[in-house]
């Protein structure tokens, strides 16, 4: 292979890396969320967030995530903005 050809090669790379998952598995939406695996199965019930089953698994739509965090602050930042 070819000096440039490492080189390109390792841009793809580099650029797989930075590509966000469309859905991931419970224990890592955990982790993205910095809650327990029993929370997120109650977001899960109360329908605040979205999932999959791919065979057993159960995977959590990234979108779902990112927007119960947004709907989660904006709520807070009403409360604290509005008077009382």
């Amino acid at each position: 292979m070819s000096i440039s050809g490492a080189n390109d090669q390792r841009a793809s790379e580099q650029g797989l890396a930075n590509i966000e998952p469309i859905a991931m598995r419970v224990p890592e939406a955990c982790r993205y969320l910095g809650i327990g695996r029993s929370t997120l199965y109650v977001l899960i019930g109360q329908g605040e967030l979205e999932y999959i089953k791919l065979g057993s698994s159960t995977l959590v739509l990234t979108a779902s995530l990112k927007s119960l965090v947004e709907r989660r602050r904006v709520a807070r930042d009403r409360a604290e903005s509005s008077p009382t």
